[in-house]
């Protein structure tokens, strides 16, 4: 039987923007995306619901995040 390399999960790099509750934040994820008709560059942004268990981010930090199983509702980074 062989085994099958497992891949390493992907990371996202963001900002905390808030603290919302007990071991809970939000981070903000910032990327670019073009245009699909002009071509001209766009900023967009995705707001995740991270768990944090320690309690250890603040506000302004800079957090890498990756996905994991679904903690709550809207929680699943």
């Amino acid at each position: 039987m062989t085994t099958t390399q497992r891949k390493s999960p992907t990371l996202y790099r963001g900002v905390v923007s808030s603290r919302s509750g007990s071991k809970t934040i939000k981070v903000v994820l910032n990327y670019l995306t073009k245009h699909p008709k002009y071509g001209k560059m766009l900023k967009r942004r995705t707001v995740a619901h991270v768990h944090d268990e320690n309690d250890a981010a603040q506000v302004g930090d800079k957090v890498d995040i990756c996905k994991c199983r679904k903690m709550s509702k809207t929680k699943s980074w």
